[in-house]
């Protein structure tokens, strides 16, 4: 399995970008994908989390009403819309895979893991 994360880049503060995450090798019809993000000299901490089946989404605090996780089932594909950016969201985002247990906001209850895409927020 491999997840290919995309959509990082440069953006003001106040702007907006959007993250993708494909999944190949397989198709996952049930568990769950999440964003983490690591900022530098900084912990990865977890961002989102959504469930392939119903579409059940989980926020971190910091981020709710800010960013929105989104999934296409039919092209094994999860988005991260980030609005309102502040300079506190730049980091590398990371996406995952797992079938850890509702809601999936821990790093061990992911199991695949993308090569990271990086988010820089200018002020």
């Amino acid at each position: 399995v491999q997840l290919q994360a995309s959509g990082g880049g440069l953006v003001q503060a106040g702007g907006s970008l959007r993250l993708s995450c494909t999944a190949s090798g397989r198709t996952f019809s049930s568990g769950n994908m999440g964003w983490f993000r690591q900022a530098p000299g900084k912990e990865r901490d977890f961002v989102a989390a959504i469930t392939w089946i119903s579409g059940s989404t989980y926020y971190a605090d910091s981020v709710k009403g800010r960013y929105t996780i989104s999934r296409d089932n039919a092209k094994n594909t999860v988005y991260l819309q980030m609005n309102s950016l502040k300079a506190e969201d730049m980091a590398v985002y990371y996406c995952a895979a797992g079938y850890g247990t509702w809601p999936a906001r821990y790093e061990r209850q992911y199991d695949y893991w993308g090569q990271g895409t990086l988010v820089t927020v200018s002020s």
